[in-house]
């Protein structure tokens, strides 16, 4: 037996234990891998962004709200007291980048849907102050007066699929017809999108019909993001079998 003086002394010795040790951690940790199918628990109610979602997903990251908005609630009791389950790994499984964050300058965004109605989110977005007076975050009117650019949708769409969001060829060619399904709960496309989104939300969002904005599209995404998993029936155990 090597003692701790005697390995310490000497750097050749001390190197070659080292990188033993870690070579043993590493197969460890990297071996499970070769054979495992995923590392994600497979969690009921999980589905890729609509059409217009990932477009609202897009404008989100664009205007950098990832700077002062984390997407990750910790398990941390003040943190689930407050924004309510822990986040877990599949609710991110289709973000290609993730937006868990590391700052908070505004609250986490990972349970949002449904906590505020439409008309907050155009009032918030128009003017921030007017609903959290305490507020510091810039306004987005422009987002309300800018036509959203749907004619790449479907591209962006075939590129998830290359890094394994599970987008069919149906509803990449229908993605366009979707983006009009979900604003327009009246329209022919709704039944189709709902049919390839089952769970999804379907009405005008920014209140203006007569055009698609880019506001339509991000709060389409915010309010369907922590809404996807029912964690009332949410039982770890079984979901790790």
């Amino acid at each position: 037996m090597f003692s701790h003086a005697r390995i310490e002394k000497n750097s050749i010795l001390l190197t070659v234990l080292t990188l033993i040790v870690v070579s043993i951690g590493g197969l460890v940790e990297i071996a499970p891998l070769f054979y495992l199918e995923s590392t994600i628990e497979k969690v009921k109610g999980m589905r890729p962004y609509t059409p217009l979602e990932l477009k609202g997903r897009n404008i989100y990251i664009r205007e950098g709200c990832y700077n002062c908005h984390s997407q990750m609630v910790r398990s941390l009791r003040d943190e689930v007291e407050r924004y309510g389950h822990y986040s877990l790994a599949a609710e991110s499984m289709y973000d290609h980048p993730f937006q868990w964050g590391s700052k908070r300058t505004g609250p986490d965004l990972a349970r949002v849907g449904g906590r505020y109605s439409d008309d907050w989110h155009v009032a918030h977005m128009n003017d921030p102050r007017s609903v959290v007076p305490e507020s510091i975050m810039p306004g987005y009117p422009f987002l309300a007066e800018t036509p959203l650019r749907i004619d790449q949708v479907a591209d962006h769409m075939a590129a998830n699929r290359t890094v394994g969001v599970p987008y069919t060829d149906e509803m990449i060619e229908n993605a366009q017809a979707d983006i009009k399904g979900q604003l327009d709960p009246f329209s022919d496309e709704v039944d189709g999108f709902l049919e390839r989104y089952p769970n999804a939300i379907s009405r005008d969002f920014d209140g203006n019909p007569e055009m698609v904005s880019e506001l339509d599209a991000l709060i389409a995404y915010m309010q369907m993001l922590g809404t996807l998993v029912d964690f009332d029936a949410y039982k770890p155990e079984e979901n790790l079998r």
